[in-house]
């Protein structure tokens, strides 16, 4: 699996647990607002050895891994790491975008992953001018994820979107495991971010949960 960066420990990336977090190379999508990019491009890999031997030092003061990215479904050896991480008594996080149901589904099926987060880029007609995909090459995936035990959706509010385009994903995710994440322009050129207070203002009206940056 190639590995552009990695994080020893963290108390946010997984919800209730103190994990690590892996940060694969590539992504399939283009966002403008993405903080990642130079994952895409990066040369210099961390070594999977020295992770599994990092978490082996911390076996019972880490409680989780969390395999982010990118997009980590491209790794061909993500199954075969999650095995490997389980087997160790750390439960496992996955990120995703959604673009590979296929994998997401033998995930589940053999048991290699306790929690999965989507991001959930926009509603259906705005998908492809947010991420240059449309919204039914994630669909599958949604579908899968929305029956699974432990899961989020959660989108990024960039200022393509607006309050209604908001309303129409939480019509199709629900409250429950909902998180509208607030946006940070990541250069001079990039647009403004709405203002935290009419963020939180717009989560307490959709009954929504609220993460800031």
């Amino acid at each position: 699996m190639k590995v552009a960066a990695y994080v020893k420990t963290s108390l946010v990336d997984f919800p209730e647990n103190i994990a690590s977090v892996i940060f694969t190379q590539g992504c399939n999508m283009n966002c403008p607002y993405c903080h990642n990019k130079d994952l895409c491009t990066m040369k210099d890999m961390v070594d999977n050895q020295d992770i599994i031997s990092h978490l082996a030092k911390r076996a019972g003061t880490i409680q989780g891994v969390v395999i982010s990215g990118g997009e980590p479904t491209l790794q061909p050896r993500l199954k075969d790491n999650c095995r490997k991480i389980k087997s160790m008594g750390f439960k496992v996080k996955l990120d995703t975008n959604g673009t590979n149901p296929r994998i997401i589904k033998e995930l589940i099926k053999e048991d290699l992953v306790d929690y999965i987060a989507m991001d959930v880029k926009a509603p259906p007609q705005k998908y492809r001018d947010l991420c240059g995909l449309d919204f039914r090459d994630v669909e599958e995936s949604f579908n899968i994820i929305k029956s699974f035990k432990n899961h989020e959706f959660r989108t990024t509010f960039y200022p393509l979107l607006d309050a209604s385009d908001i309303k129409d994903i939480v019509d199709m995710t629900g409250t429950k495991n909902y998180y509208l994440q607030q946006y940070r322009p990541i250069s001079d050129d990039s647009p403004p971010s709405y203002e935290s207070e009419s963020v939180r203002d717009l989560c307490r009206d959709l009954k929504i949960k609220y993460r800031g940056i």
